[in-house]
């Protein structure tokens, strides 16, 4: 099969044995059952993200990695996702 830059250029079907095609498709699914349980029992990742995306959006920043990085690193990032579970629990 022809590659691009190390990689596959479109899937190789015959790799993997049907049980192991099943087992991958099992797997997924757990995966994601099992991602989207943290996600619901983990409110501040969501905080985090959508108070990113917010920030990012409104300044619109040059460059996306510095902004993140600072972003990310800033010391009061904590205490701004903590004061804002707080209030959102205040509001249900």
């Amino acid at each position: 099969m022809a590659t691009l830059q190390g990689g596959l250029l479109r899937p190789d079907l015959g790799v993997l044995s049907p049980a192991l095609l099943a087992q991958l498709r099992d797997f997924k699914v757990q995966s994601r059952i099992a991602n989207e349980k943290y996600l619901r029992t983990h409110k501040e990742v969501e905080l985090l993200i959508s108070s990113f995306f917010r920030e990012m959006l409104l300044k619109r920043p040059e460059n996306i990695l510095e902004f993140a990085a600072d972003y990310f690193t800033d010391p009061r990032l904590p205490k701004k996702i903590h004061m804002q579970l707080i209030k959102d629990k205040n509001v249900v």
